[in-house]
């Protein structure tokens, strides 16, 4: 076991800045308002020294109270400043390290050096910070322990002289155009709840209501007034004005937030798996070895699905930030996802794949279901208003029937000898694609309605993501079922996650046969 070790002594620094961007709020909201009289500038200074001073020492202490172990079968980490807390993760169970550096950390040369084992869906354990030398040498040095692989003493140790990180062939990356032409189709009104958060935050350091609601109703009175004086024309033209510096606004933060977040994306594939870099404040540096890849999403949006752009996504334990799969080509073209995807072992649907549609019973519910809805509100506005409105609620009813008539045709699945398919969506089509390998439960389920309707929802067990295909027959679920239970019964799970593992066409052979040609039959 080597001896305990520290993060990075400029940790210190970052968490004392910390402290002064909180103390800087915290002083100008006393300076500004009322609290203290005439000395509240001085006491505004006062408060913002000792958080300063404060907040320096906590973070010192923190620093020199966190220690982390490189052992040999697991990484432990020690913190706290009165009661101790130690958090131990085996090597094998840490599905990915990645890197992450905000602004500060970048300008001080630090990351910070997540590890994600898949539990919960987050990251279980975080170092911060190191330096970027140390960072990629850690991430280097999990990946070869848990690999299994056997490095020379002392070559993959944190802060020693290492090889630089294997760069592999860009598959995919975005340039400055497409980044601005993807954030068009990221239409945002974010800013509203910024300006929100700022309205809140005068609220508590001046003396106006944001909250009166006759402070309003004044202004809008006297607002209105002066509306209705400039003529109906005008008005018509500040509405106008007023819509397209809305549009105007959701496009710019669209684009700002788009940028911030994938500037410089690009994804390489090298021996090791895949590697993703993407982000202009905070940039992320992420490692998915491919044998960890359990699936992929294809996703649209509904605009840009009518231009073509499509986004990809790998169905992993380990996840991005947000909680939700790697995205690894947010913004592409299907033979771009094509590439990536033949690069990750998965094959995509084509003109050979025998697609199988919900149930039209299924179909048939699930229209008089949504239609039920409007059979209160027909009543209700027969009785108690003019003739012909019930007339609305009928035609929404016939909307929503002839919707799901053409939505039943982009519901469907598929299964052959290796994958799984299931797509859904007609307006932006969704598609989800598993190797049958890489499932390891399948489940019936069915509600009241649908036990006596004869159909299903299949529900397939997938690390790290959800695979359901909704409305199947039921006999057809009975075959899908035993097709899969086929394979999971074939399949050496101890072998799938081992690197470079070659066994899985033994697996295959098995999958091919008995059953699963009887359900590519039906």
């Amino acid at each position: 076991m080597n001896e305990p070790q520290r993060t990075a002594p400029l940790s210190v620094a970052l968490g004392a800045l910390a402290t002064v961007r909180g103390a800087i709020i915290s002083a100008a909201a006393i300076a500004f308002s009322g609290v203290g009289g005439g000395e509240r500038f001085w006491l505004a200074i006062g408060v913002f020294a000792a958080a300063a001073v404060i907040g320096t020492g906590v973070a010192f202490v923190k620093w020199r109270r966190l220690t982390y172990t490189i052992g040999d079968q697991d990484i432990r980490v020690e913190s706290g400043l009165l009661s101790r807390a130690a958090r131990s993760v085996p090597y094998e169970r840490i599905q990915d390290v990645s890197l992450e550096a905000s602004l500060l950390p970048r300008i001080f040369g630090l990351v910070a050096v997540k590890f994600e084992t898949g539990a919960g869906g987050g990251e279980d354990l975080a170092l911060q910070y190191l330096t970027a030398a140390q960072g990629e040498a850690l991430r280097r040095l999990v990946r070869e322990r848990r690999d299994e692989e056997q490095a020379a003493p002392g070559a993959a140790h944190p802060g020693a002289a290492t090889a630089p990180e294997e760069e592999g062939d860009v598959l995919y990356a975005l340039t400055p155009g497409r980044l601005f032409t993807f954030g068009l189709f990221e239409f945002s009104l974010a800013v509203f709840a910024v300006l929100g958060g700022l309205l809140q935050y005068a609220d508590n350091v001046t003396s106006i209501d944001i909250w009166d609601v006759d402070l309003w109703r004044r202004w809008l009175a006297e607002e209105g007034a002066a509306v209705a004086n400039i003529g109906p024309y005008a008005q018509v033209l500040g509405a106008v004005a007023g819509l397209i510096g809305l549009a105007v606004i959701g496009v710019v933060t669209g684009v700002a937030r788009t940028v911030l977040r994938d500037w410089g994306f690009i994804l390489t594939r090298s021996a090791r798996g895949f590697r993703r870099q993407r982000g202009l404040l905070t940039r992320t540096d992420v490692v998915m070895p491919a044998h960890r890849v359990q699936g992929l999403v294809i996703g649209t949006g509904l605009v840009r699905y009518r231009f073509g752009w499509q986004s990809l996504s790998f169905v992993s334990l380990a996840q991005d930030a947000e909680g939700e799969s790697h995205v690894v080509a947010p913004f592409a073209k299907a033979d771009e996802i094509a590439r990536i995807a033949a690069a990750a072992g998965f094959r995509l649907p084509d003109a050979s794949t025998t697609w199988h549609r919900a149930s039209k019973r299924q179909r048939t519910d699930k229209i008089l279901l949504d239609a039920a809805i409007f059979v209160i509100p027909t009543i209700a506005m027969a009785i108690f208003l003019p003739f012909g409105l019930f007339l609305i609620p009928i035609g929404l009813a016939v909307l929503g029937a002839g919707v799901n008539l053409y939505a039943w045709e982009f519901r469907r699945h598929a299964i052959d000898a290796t994958y799984v398919y299931a797509s859904h969506g007609f307006l932006s089509p969704t598609q989800a694609i598993a190797t049958r390998l890489k499932l390891h439960s399948v489940e019936i389920w069915q509600g009241p309605l649908a036990q006596r309707r004869g159909y299903a929802t299949v529900n397939l067990g997938l690390a790290g993501g959800q695979f359901a295909m909704h409305g199947v027959p039921i006999d057809e679920a009975r075959s899908l079922r035993a097709a899969v239970l086929e394979t999971i019964a074939a399949t050496d799970y101890s072998r799938l996650d081992a690197p470079g593992a070659e066994g899985e066409d033994q697996a295959l052979s098995a999958a091919q046969s008995g059953l699963s040609a009887n359900f590519l039959a039906t």
